[in-house]
């Protein structure tokens, strides 16, 4: 099992920065690759950026250029870095890992969420 804790959401002004973290716990050698994926009030979660174990990175078009998605394996810890930040990015952010140590079945945890609220 993992447990995923994401904490540095708040408030932040149009044009500034935020930086998320995500603590993983628990079968952490079982993680693959990971992601961050935001949700606002009556909308579907969407994918932000996704980071395989090799360290490559995907971005939805929506950020690309702005955020940037990190992990430092050693410390069991997923970062994502927002930038110029705009109001459209407020949502709840949640952090996403996705497990392969059991062969017979793809399975994916999530954090509990951290909210992101953007002021003008």
């Amino acid at each position: 099992q993992v447990q995923l804790v994401e904490s540095g959401g708040g408030l932040a002004q149009a044009g500034g920065s935020l930086r998320l973290s995500c603590a993983a716990s628990g079968d952490t050698v079982c993680i693959s690759a990971m992601g961050w994926y935001r949700q606002a009030p009556g909308k579907e979660r969407d994918l932000v950026a996704a980071i395989t174990g090799g360290g490559n990175t995907n971005y939805a078009d929506s950020v690309k250029g702005r955020f940037t998605i990190s992990r430092d394996n050693a410390k069991n810890t997923l970062y994502l870095q927002m930038n110029s930040l705009k109001p459209e990015d407020a949502a709840v952010y949640y952090c996403n890992a996705v497990y392969n140590c059991r062969p017979d079945e793809i399975k994916d945890y999530w954090g509990q969420g951290t909210q992101v609220t953007i002021s003008s």
